[in-house]
């Protein structure tokens, strides 16, 4: 399988991400197979920190996911708002290696706003979460299973 990684540096070697920012599925490398998912991150940083651009790109062997810890979300569901949000408030880390699941953007983000805040219910956030097209997000959580990630090249934007 390909992967993704947008960045503003060249990342031969993924390290987990960890700091003062709540991501979907908690501290750690995401990557996605969507490409131009991945050249859209990497923008966003580039806006918000200046420097270059770049998609990296990683080799990945899938076969060996049923060896590891992996929580998969097939759709943008209940159980996956739960996650999210509970990722994005809190700096709660779960025991998974993988987590795979759809991206809650920036656009999506202000719909599970009105969630957390009561405007909508979780049906009707559900609701409007499958109206919109919704890209993958793989991340990697684990030491482990980050050295199966085989970095192939960058690409600069």
């Amino acid at each position: 399988m390909i992967l993704y990684h947008g960045s503003t540096h060249i990342v031969n070697e993924p390290v987990l991400i960890q700091g003062q920012r709540l991501l979907d599925f908690g501290e750690g490398f995401y990557t996605t197979t969507n490409k131009e998912q991945a050249e859209r991150w990497a923008k966003i940083k580039q806006q918000r920190t200046g420097g270059n651009a770049y998609v990296n790109i990683y080799q990945f062997d899938d076969s060996i996911i049923d060896s590891y810890s992996v929580k998969r979300f097939q759709s943008a569901n209940e159980e996956w708002l739960d996650f999210i949000v509970t990722n994005r408030k809190q700096r709660v880390q779960h025991h998974y290696d993988m987590v795979i699941g759809a991206v809650a953007n920036d656009n999506l983000y202000a719909t599970i706003i009105l969630y957390e805040t009561s405007v909508l219910t979780k049906q009707e956030t559900i609701h409007r979460l499958k109206t919109h097209v919704l890209f993958d997000q793989i991340s990697f959580h684990t030491i482990a299973i980050m050295s199966e990630l085989q970095f192939v090249e960058a690409l600069s934007l």
